[in-house]
């Protein structure tokens, strides 16, 4: 159990894990307990998140709560809120420039298809200058206390079915196996 920001209750995380696993194999879960509350799903090559660099970045999905805002300004959150992300990190490296920031990259792809694909709220949406580059999160400060796991649950399995059905999962696999080339020094 996490505390919520306002210290009202606890978040429980750890259903979350065999609840997304399903959608999300051939990824490994590791769990994260600060303003994003949940587990990483990372591809087997991927590194942590927190230890990313352009020679091993990490990639995959993030599924749980966002706690606190701090961080995550261009989100314009309003914590807590359910939050499914599909992430390469870091900003910049090669990969997340040809899957994330390209104009014909797979997460643009992936975005417009998705956003044609489903109408129903809330919508999700590419950042492409973040590592968080494909999310969609949905507040859960108007919903009732004892219904968070329930609806939070409703949330995280229509998303990852449509990202399963948007074949990004298995894209982002495949694509995550091409050699990441190296950076060139500068002189």
């Amino acid at each position: 159990m996490l505390p919520r920001p306002d210290g009202a209750d606890s978040l429980a995380i750890a259903w979350i894990r065999p609840l997304a696993q399903p959608y999300l194999r051939g990824y490994r879960p590791l769990a994260q307990k600060n303003s994003l509350c949940g587990y990483w799903f990372l591809h087997s090559r991927s590194a942590r998140p927190a230890a990313a660099t352009a020679a091993h970045p990490a990639f995959g999905f993030f599924v749980g709560y966002l706690t606190g805002a701090e961080g995550f300004a261009y989100l314009k959150p309003s914590p807590p809120e359910c939050l499914v992300s599909a992430f390469i990190a870091p900003i910049g490296n090669p990969l997340h420039r040809r899957l994330v920031a390209d104009s014909d990259s797979l997460m643009r792809k992936t975005a417009t298809y998705i956003r044609w694909l489903t109408h129903h709220p809330p919508p999700f949406a590419l950042y492409d200058s973040e590592s968080l580059a494909l999310i969609r999160h949905l507040s859960m400060r108007d919903w009732p206390r004892h219904k968070y796991e329930h609806f939070s649950r409703n949330f995280y399995i229509e998303t990852l079915a449509w990202l399963v059905r948007s074949a990004l999962v298995r894209r982002l696999l495949a694509e995550s196996l091409v050699p990441v080339p190296p950076m060139r020094k500068r002189p």
